[in-house]
């Protein structure tokens, strides 16, 4: 009896010793220490949405993927966001054509354990950030959804669907994601682009000034607008300031932007290929003068270095009629129209829109400047038309382009043969600018030092 028992212990023993149960917990547990988990820094953030480019690429080395943090994080500036939606095509497929397929199967099981870790540390912390079952399985079958079908369901996580009056409000994330290298000599480039265009414009100026049709042979031409609307004298003038008044406007947002760079060369960029089109415009065929109250028909230089001291005194005047430049022929088409259209774009672009004060104030000084150009009777109608057509468009187009990742990154070969300029300038630009601003140089010690003891108080 007493070796049954001790048989019965030993067997019972025997088992006991046998591997311990498995449960799901210590299964996800063992998975967990498999797989590759984020850095300490990386783990005490709230969400791996957060992170930045510089995050993913110490992700990357981490992990033994050295060879792709510069084609990745770097080149292609995946953030937190990107990393998530990442699948297995995109590192196949242009334009990251990851050639070795080992390597694109264990980046893409490092990335789905890598979701794994993000989901549980959200369900381990605060409840307002939990992912649901839904958006779990969303982000899992990912392949299977569009590019705009996917950032429009993973918007609940994203927190960019807070819309008021019918407009989205992203700028928070958005700004969190955005990638940019700030860049003085896209800057210089622009500047001096638009430098030697302006300096083309006041030379076909003179030279248009000197080949104006004389007004007793060519009368001003039919125009219904001009025909209908009083001469008023002061008109011009008034246009001027009020384009003056939007400059001053543009200028302040410039200073306080936090990304002021791309707001500059863009704007540079802009404005100077509108007026390298109105060279070539205002050459080819000159009007006669629209008003008759315009004195036009003497020559203002007879020679070379009289055409180039001319036009350099309407470059240093901002070809302006309140700096003392007068000229005559530069009518298709209206540079104030263009100056006055690309300021209001440009403003109401890099402001938040809830500024609806300012974008209305911008709305009604560049339209009440184009009636006062057309009361003063110093261009057409059809060259104020024009102007306002061929400036909204390309401001839309550029920023189409610009604002739309997958545009840039389909045809860019194409691009570069039709859009050389902007296909270099917004090479390092990574979706919409975000509308942040901050102070141009840094505050001293003691301000942010009385700041901060204010908060702790």
């Amino acid at each position: 009896m007493n070796q049954q028992k001790n048989m019965k212990s030993n067997s019972g023993g025997e088992k006991r010793r046998q591997s311990p149960k498995t449960t799901p917990t210590t299964n996800h547990l063992l998975h967990r220490q498999s797989a590759p988990s984020p850095s300490p820094k990386h783990q005490s953030t709230s969400s791996i949405l957060k992170w930045t480019c510089e995050d993913v690429a110490a992700w990357l080395s981490e992990n033994d993927f050295d060879d792709y943090v510069d084609l990745l994080a770097n080149t292609h500036r995946i953030d937190g966001l990107a990393l998530l939606v990442l699948t297995e095509d995109d590192m196949k497929t242009p334009p990251v054509n990851m050639s070795v397929l080992g390597d694109v199967k264990r980046l893409a099981l490092a990335i789905d354990r890598l979701k794994q870790e993000d989901w549980l540390g959200r369900s381990n912390g605060n409840k307002k950030n939990e992912l649901n079952m839904e958006e779990e399985e969303m982000l899992r079958q990912r392949p299977s959804l569009s590019p705009r079908q996917s950032l429009h369901q993973i918007s609940p996580i994203l927190d960019v669907t807070d819309f008021s009056n019918g407009r989205a409000n992203g700028n928070k994330t958005r700004a969190q994601s955005f990638c940019y290298k700030p860049s003085y000599i896209n800057t210089i480039l622009s500047w001096l682009y638009l430098v030697m265009v302006t300096l083309v414009t006041s030379f076909v100026m003179v030279i248009c000034h000197n080949r104006v049709p004389e007004k007793s042979a060519y009368p001003p031409l039919p125009d219904v607008m001009l025909d209908n609307i009083p001469y008023i004298h002061w008109a011009f003038s008034a246009s001027e300031f009020a384009a003056l008044i939007l400059f001053a406007i543009w200028w302040l947002i410039i200073v306080f932007h936090k990304y002021r760079l791309i707001v500059i060369h863009r704007s540079m960029i802009m404005t100077g290929t509108v007026f390298l089109l109105r060279c070539s415009t205002m050459f080819m065929t000159s009007l006669s003068v629209p008003g008759e109250h315009l004195q036009c028909s003497h020559k203002v230089a007879n020679d070379w270095f009289g055409i180039a001291k001319h036009a350099i005194a309407i470059w240093t005047g901002g070809g302006m009629t309140i700096t003392g430049v007068h000229t005559c022929g530069d009518y298709m088409f209206s540079g104030h129209t263009v100056i006055l259209t690309m300021l209001n774009f440009l403003i109401t672009e890099y402001t938040p829109r809830s500024y609806y004060i300012l974008h209305t104030l911008c709305w009604v000084l560049n339209l009440f400047g184009i009636f006062f150009i057309l009361a003063a009777h110093e261009h057409y109608s059809i060259d104020v038309f024009i102007a306002f057509y061929i400036t909204t468009r390309l401001f839309l187009y550029y920023h189409t382009l610009a604002n739309n990742r997958s545009l840039k990154q389909s045809g860019e070969k194409r691009m570069r043969i039709w859009f050389p300029m902007f296909s270099y300038f917004e090479k390092d630009v990574d979706g919409p600018v975000p509308n942040e601003y901050e102070w141009p140089v840094a505050l001293p010690k003691f301000l942010t030092q009385k700041k901060s003891l204010g908060k702790r108080q």
